[in-house]
This record gives C-alpha cells, structure tokens and sequence, in this order.
C-alpha cells in the first residue's frame, strides 16, 4: 500500500485508464465510448510523463553551463506531445464516423443499430 502513496502520479494513471476501459466497453452510446477512449489516452500520457519527470531536475531549457544529468529526460515529453496530437485526430475521425452513424441510422446506440440489423 505504501508504493501505492509514492507513486501517486503511476497509481492515478492506473485507475484512470480503467475508469476509461470501463467506459469503453460497459456504455453502447458511441460519444461516451470516445470519450472512455480519450480518459484511457490521458491515463497513458500521465503515466508517461511521470514516469520521465525526476525529482529535482529542471526541464531541459539550457541556460547556463550544467551537466546534462541536471535535466529532466525530454524523450517522454516530446512522445507525449506527439500522442496528444495522434489523440486529437483520432477524436476527430471518431466523431465524424458518429455523425456518418447518425446520420444513416437515427441513433449512436450501438444496441438499436444491431437490432437494425446493422445495415
């Protein structure tokens, strides 16, 4: 349970992603289902950026002359910033095959388009 406390950040990220998963599969509406996606892509950054973030280094803007061991590793920021961009575009793809969806059913539900037939 200790480890748990220390590492809040990990630990939040965790539970985030199930909060997401979960809303992912337990919900037949399709904008709650992206948004589950979008809590469980957050979780993923979260976990990542904590994961590269030390304690007591700055962010690797150099200023002054300072060992390179001073400075936080920038590699997990700049993945993130490119998953953050991925994540967007994915949303937005997402959400205009839910318009496509409504527009030809009626309906995001997932259950009334299997009852349709999904045709």
């Amino acid at each position: 349970m200790g480890h748990l406390l220390v590492n809040y950040y990990e630990t939040g990220a965790i539970i985030l992603f199930g909060v997401g998963f979960v809303t992912l599969l337990a919900h037949g509406n399709l904008i709650k289902k992206i948004i589950g996606m979008n809590i469980m892509d957050t979780a993923v950054f979260l976990f990542f950026i904590a994961k590269g973030y030390i304690t007591g280094n700055e962010a690797p803007i150099i200023r002054s002359a300072k060992s390179a061991s001073g400075y936080v590793n920038p590699i997990p920021t700049a993945l993130m910033l490119t998953g953050i961009v991925v994540a967007v575009s994915i949303t937005a793809f997402a959400l205009a095959l839910t318009i496509r969806i409504y527009e030809n059913y009626g309906t995001i539900d997932l259950n009334e388009i299997m009852k349709m037939g999904g045709e």
